[in-house]
């Protein structure tokens, strides 16, 4: 747990450390295999399709759009609760589908995560990634659009 309260990765993480480092530049990026060009989230080592163990950080669009969504009520961890109920969307990447992340959607990067109607949210609605700075690591969270 961080001094926030909040669960949050570790940016330092071996595998997980360049999709930080591209947050904090305002990117999205995901693993990508060289030897099969599949990409993967979460990074892992090795590819699950071919074996490889070489990889790159592809940049991606940031759009996407909603495939699933839910809303927390208490009761939650401490830190969680006082925010509750609020959104918690699964986003389909445009460029690939198959690669889901988890996020909230929010009105602006600073926005809160309690500050949309959950009532307005439709599964496949298109929305696009923002960066929030919280802690050590600038979390992915989407707005409409």
């Amino acid at each position: 747990m961080s001094e926030t309260g909040f669960l949050l990765p570790d940016p330092e993480d071996p595998d997980n450390a360049p999709f930080w480092a591209a947050t904090a530049r305002g990117e999205l990026r995901v693993q990508r295999c060289i030897g099969c060009g599949r990409r993967r989230m979460p990074p892992r080592p090795m590819c699950p399709g071919c074996r490889s163990l070489e990889h790159d950080w592809e940049k991606l669009s940031g759009r996407a759009t909603i495939w699933s969504f839910v809303v927390p009520h208490p009761p939650l961890l401490p830190a969680y609760a006082e925010l509750a109920p609020y959104n918690v969307i699964i986003v389909a990447l445009d460029e690939d589908p198959t690669i889901r992340l988890v996020g909230n959607l929010v009105a602006s990067a600073d926005g809160s995560i309690g500050e949309i109607d959950s009532e307005t949210i439709q599964i496949g609605e298109a929305v696009r990634v923002v960066f929030s700075p919280l802690g050590d690591v600038h979390l992915p969270r989407w707005v409409r659009g």
